[in-house]
């Protein structure tokens, strides 16, 4: 027994006074109507309403299940009506998830455009480098930073690349001169950057004219946030690789310079991922559309501003 239709069916005889005239309203049969009703009072052990010939009357108990039932459906209806808005109005807690030095630099900004565009929907935004369990945490949509994504069940979305740069701070290589090649580089202190993901110790540039390792000899000093090494760097602890969102602001500031400018490290591709892409929520597809759209510009300034 379909319990939910089977209140429809009894709420609208009820209606309609009688189950002939409520069969014609549902477009059934009176015979259907009747079996409905009569399934609900087995399955409830109770009589619904009082049968004559001539007309049909609720019983007590009729009248407080007609009670529930009323309220029941509506509500039912209100979550349906609810749940179908979901993939058409955006509105409701958008939770993003972005890699921290490139989230600051380019999520954010592109969060505040966003929600002046779609005042229905809040954002919660979560800065970390590690790759998420977007189910386990609860989150919509990450964005994240990879040469390639892991085979699984999540859709992805690629929305451009991005790339690291090798730099030091003008002070220090005043002191101790600008690399010209990357053999020059022994003879620096380099500094790491320690991500999730567990690379070796070598640098792999790339360049015009191929691509090219280095293993540093001398590493004094390592970290784990862009940020924190950008701030190494700055004090003149030695040269360091550092992501293109980092970079750029210090390098605006003046307080750091790119060292070796025809080399690229890192090169990694900018993915979105998100659980499904059926019946799409209409929060997490606009923002995907929006942040594809709107991503690359700021990405192409960038480059060109270090270039």
């Amino acid at each position: 027994m379909d319990l939910v239709q089977s209140m429809r069916v009894f709420i609208r005889v009820v209606d309609a006074g009688n189950f002939t005239a409520a069969a014609n309203a549902l477009n059934t049969t009176t015979a259907y109507t009747s079996r409905a009703v009569s399934e609900l009072e087995a399955h409830l052990r109770t009589r619904l309403f009082n049968r004559t010939t001539r007309k049909i009357t609720l019983t007590e108990a009729g009248e407080r299940f007609l009670s529930r039932s009323r309220l029941i459906l509506e509500d039912l209806e209100q979550a349906e009506s609810e749940a179908r808005n979901a993939t058409l109005v955006p509105s409701g807690r958008l939770r993003i998830h972005s890699m921290s030095g490139f989230g600051t630099r380019y999520v954010v900004p592109l969060v505040t455009r966003y929600m002046e565009q779609q005042p229905l929907v809040e954002v919660d935004l979560t800065l970390h480098q590690r790759m998420p369990d977007l189910l386990e945490e609860g989150l919509d949509i990450s964005i994240v930073l990879a040469q390639s994504l892991k085979e699984s069940n999540y859709v992805s979305r690629t929305l451009g690349s991005i790339f690291n740069v090798m730099c030091a701070s003008p002070e220090y290589l005043a002191r101790h001169g600008m690399p010209q090649t990357l053999a020059d580089l022994d003879q620096h202190a380099c500094l790491k950057l320690v991500m999730p993901s567990g690379e070796s110790e070598s640098w792999v540039f790339e360049s015009d004219a191929g691509v090219e390792t280095f293993a540093p000899q001398k590493m004094p000093f390592s970290v784990n946030l862009p940020e924190a090494l950008a701030e190494a760097i700055a004090c003149g602890m030695g040269v360091g690789v550092l992501p293109v969102s980092t970079f750029v602001r210090e390098l605006a500031a003046g307080r750091l310079a790119r060292v070796l400018p025809e080399y690229r490290l890192d090169v990694r591709n900018i993915y979105a991922i998100y659980p499904s892409r059926k019946y799409l929520d209409a929060k997490v597809r606009t923002w995907i559309e929006f942040v594809s759209e709107h991503l690359p510009p700021l990405l192409e300034s960038d480059t060109a501003a270090i270039a």
